[in-house]
């Protein structure tokens, strides 16, 4: 197969994940992060301003679970402790970092890592007529990670921006994104070179 244009067809964003708990001192989220977090999603929310000024649609995704923990199934089995607790100051999405517009914006709360599983994330693409999907966010060895595999199995062009994500660990991190390029030639893109395509996407507009 020939390596894919960067976007092909009609490109989303998917904003992964990028809660208030990432960006408060001393907060204990239980979920561990690699050094470069922050910056890296400093570098998320210039592919999110590039996205709303090519009209390019922005969802933005939640993890929460229910107080009484009904919902984290097999997720306290590994390292990570109990986390995105719904009412938690953390868990809500980080809106002055991220630009975030409830109301306006494209929204989907998840149980689980996928953005796919038990979400209405699959009829939202199908009516967006979504071909490429951009992801940012966190973490990259999860929640990007497994959304990526699910999307590259419904056959959706899938692009993970590699310094515009967050992984658990920096060996985590690029694990996942050599695994992703794996799956997809090309699928791992810089900040700038995503921006720069959603700026000629407003150009040809």
């Amino acid at each position: 197969m020939p390596r894919q244009p960067m976007i092909v067809g009609n490109p989303v964003v998917l904003v992964i994940d990028i809660q208030k708990g990432g960006f408060l001192d001393g907060y204990d989220g239980g979920i561990p992060k690699m050094a470069d977090w922050r910056p890296n999603m400093g570098r998320a929310r210039q592919v999110i301003d590039a996205a709303r000024a090519s009209g390019t649609p922005l969802i933005f995704f939640q993890e929460a679970h229910r107080p009484d923990m009904i919902d984290f199934g097999r997720e306290l089995d590994g390292t990570e402790t109990v986390h995105c607790v719904e009412g938690r100051e953390g868990t809500e999405i980080a809106i002055e970092e991220t630009g975030y517009r409830p109301g306006e914006d494209y929204f989907i709360r998840k149980r689980r890592y996928s953005c796919f599983f038990g979400t209405e994330l699959e009829i939202l693409l199908k009516g967006l007529k979504a071909q490429t999907l951009i992801l940012i966010g966190g973490l990259t060895d999860v929640c990007c990670h497994y959304t990526f595999a699910d999307g590259h199995q419904h056959d959706y062009h899938c692009r993970i921006v590699g310094d515009a994500v967050g992984g658990s660990s920096d060996a985590a991190h690029a694990a996942s994104l050599a695994a992703m390029e794996y799956l997809q030639t090309g699928a791992v893109r810089s900040t700038q070179e995503i921006v720069a395509g959603l700026h000629a996407l407003r150009s040809a507009a």
